[in-house]
């Protein structure tokens, strides 16, 4: 079984409210949301998971499912965990965390990601990522980086430039950037949330850096393409109102 929990909280510290800018008349969830349907996930395995009424109001106007979580979560993880002991989902169900500010994520980087938590079960959890092709990619804090073995395996995640060639220091090789959705089973899930926050997690805002200081597997697919940056600054929201403007430029993401 497989379902899908979009966390949509309102307090982000860059850019606050940032669930209920609008993109083309509807709010950035809504859009997270057709994505998801896009992708062949029925709108019944689909739920928004919120702490702010403002959110849950919205949604219900769209006729879209939300839950209202707690406000007191480190993580989205934690708020999609909420989520699924509200509903009471199987251990082995396959629960995908799509982020709520990512409004252009290809549904074909959904199917891909899910298809690769099927094939590959020993990874406890799955995540995307796609090749990093800029210097100013590589350097931008808000793109996180992350670190990935020959075998798939994600070794870490951080906001610096990394990996360093050192040999050749200009080069990108090898680098690649994370993409905002998640895999896991509801087994693994809960016990992920059970455990405190790390310090590494603390120090990079990464809440995938819980996972693996507390020796969680995280197997990355590797996208053919990237989505936009996901929102997290008002800078990526108006460059993102661009991009929605241009119909050539949206092509290469649907």
């Amino acid at each position: 079984m497989i379902k899908v929990v979009i966390p949509a909280r309102y307090g982000s510290s860059r850019l606050p409210g940032k669930p209920l800018l609008e993109l083309k008349g509807k709010p950035l969830f809504w859009h997270v949301v057709q994505r998801v349907l896009e992708s062949g996930v029925c709108l019944d395995d689909i739920i928004i998971a919120t702490d702010d009424d403002r959110i849950f109001e919205v949604a219900k106007q769209l006729s879209l499912p939300v839950l209202m979580t707690s406000n007191q979560h480190e993580s989205g993880t934690d708020r999609v965990n909420e989520v699924a002991k509200h509903f009471g989902w199987e251990s082995d169900t396959i629960v995908v965390n799509v982020q709520g500010d990512e409004p252009l994520i290809p549904p074909s980087a959904i199917v891909s990601v899910i298809e690769f938590a099927v094939k590959n079960k020993n990874y406890e959890i799955t995540t995307a990522v796609s090749s990093i092709e800029s210097t100013i990619d590589l350097n931008n804090p808000n793109i996180v980086k992350a670190i990935i073995a020959e075998n798939g395996r994600a070794l870490y995640f951080t906001r610096c430039a990394a990996p360093f060639n050192r040999d050749e220091p200009h080069t990108i090789y090898n680098c690649f950037r994370h993409i905002g959705i998640y895999t896991y089973r509801c087994d693994v899930l809960n016990k992920l949330c059970l455990l405190a926050p790390a310090q590494l997690e603390k120090i990079e805002k990464l809440e995938q850096l819980r996972a693996l200081s507390h020796g969680y597997s995280i197997g990355a697919t590797v996208l053919s393409s990237a989505p936009p940056h996901g929102i997290d600054t008002v800078e990526d929201y108006k460059d993102l109102l661009k991009l929605m403007e241009d119909e050539d430029g949206l092509k290469k993401y649907c």
